[in-house]
């Protein structure tokens, strides 16, 4: 069974980008919004890494990261950040969230493919030891 990967992007180039880029290896889902991405996770649904970008139409800019993050059920979830924003600024954001990966748009989707591999083997280990 493939591992699941919820990619959030407004852009429908990045969704197709992401679906294209990273379908032979994983199960994805995409949502446009923050709002069909909470739908999705708020019906019992538990993917194994989330992609978001941190600017999102129906959010203020990081709002959804926050509440991922900060919320028992999905805190444990692999949360990389693609971002247009400054890097700087959006690395330090990322570090304060507990962010697992930042990418600054454009991306390079040979790095974040190894990302991925990175962060879901490593949730996979620790379901092994508990």
């Amino acid at each position: 069974m493939k591992k699941q990967i919820l990619a959030i992007d407004d852009s429908k180039a990045i969704r197709f980008l992401l679906q294209t880029v990273l379908s032979k290896d994983y199960q994805v889902i995409t949502a446009p919004d923050a709002c069909s991405a909470m739908y999705y996770l708020s019906n019992k649904n538990l993917p194994d890494l989330i992609i978001a970008d941190v600017q999102l139409p129906d959010m203020e800019d990081w709002e959804l990261i926050e509440q991922l993050k900060s919320n028992g059920i999905y805190s444990d979830i692999p949360v990389i950040v693609l971002s247009s924003l400054d890097k700087d600024l959006a690395q330090v954001k990322c570090l304060e969230l507990g962010v697992e990966a930042y990418f600054n748009k454009p991306f390079n989707p040979i790095d974040l493919i190894e990302a991925i591999k990175r962060f879901t083997a490593v949730k996979k280990e620790q379901s092994v030891l508990a």
